[in-house]
């Protein structure tokens, strides 16, 4: 993969449903190591967009490249395929169930054919919380008894086990308190570092500056622009979601300028 080409680009992509047009025209990227925060009030067309890219809608039209290849992702399974990893505001955990049980869920190791690997998902539970550097009492403590930071980072854990190089991360820092947010935001740069690509969903403006290295914005369903979170101010920003206005510094998709 060339070094200008990004992981991910959606390009001019549209979604309606009925006559309603939740995303039109839209063109987005993202980048090794990079966080694109994606903003926007409620409707814009940001969950939506990000659906397709995850697999639970398809796109009426448009195309969608991963390391600079076009692909079809159809449903969750072959977004996974392409190592795009979804983590929803629920988490999706199994509260009665420990670290590795829920790192493994769906996907679980198998000895002799039908039998558990018990073992080897603690083992590899292990390796991949070490790798996020979270050190937990024990890996088998049900999650329910997890502060809200060690939950986001089972949620993680989970995705990158299985070679998740694009996280989807939805909200990720709703509902936590300092500790727990500057926590997660320790686990987004250990991300970074390891090259991953992040898209991030959220309408908190201090969040995305702090994570963010672009952020692009929507409304009504159309983008607004992007625009690097070093060159602009919140306000900035904040007037992209209320008012759709543009800043002097809002940039095209990276792809689009190589």
């Amino acid at each position: 993969m060339a070094e200008n080409t990004p992981l991910v680009e959606m390009r001019n992509i549209y979604k309606s449903f009925g006559g309603v047009h939740a995303v039109e025209d839209v063109t987005i990227d993202l980048f090794a190591g990079e966080v694109v925060g994606l903003v926007g009030h409620n409707g814009a067309g940001k969950s939506t967009l990000i659906k397709m890219l995850s697999g639970a809608y398809t796109a009426d039209s448009g195309k969608i490249f991963i390391d600079g290849r076009e692909v079809t992702i159809n449903n969750p399974r072959d977004a996974r395929k392409y190592g795009i990893e979804t983590i929803y505001q629920t988490l999706a955990l199994a509260d009665n169930l420990d670290a590795p049980a829920n790192i493994f869920l769906g996907r679980e190791l198998m000895r002799s054919g039908y039998l558990l690997n018990d073992d080897a998902m603690e083992a590899a539970s292990r390796e991949v919380l070490d790798r996020l550097r979270l050190n937990l009492p024990s890996v088998k403590e049900k999650v329910v008894n997890l502060s809200g930071g060690q939950r986001q980072a089972v949620a993680i854990g989970r995705a990158i086990y299985f070679n998740a190089k694009i996280l989807i991360m939805d909200e990720p820092t709703a509902a936590l308190g300092p500790e727990e947010t500057a926590q997660v935001g320790e686990l987004i740069h250990q991300l970074k570092k390891e090259g991953l690509g992040i898209f991030l969903i959220s309408h908190d403006l201090h969040d995305v500056f702090d994570l963010s290295d672009r952020v692009s914005v929507l409304k009504n369903g159309a983008l607004v622009g992007t625009v690097h979170t070093a060159d602009v101010t919140k306000d900035d920003v904040l007037a992209m979601i209320i008012a759709g206005k543009l800043p002097e510094v809002a940039t095209t998709p990276k792809s689009a300028q190589a």
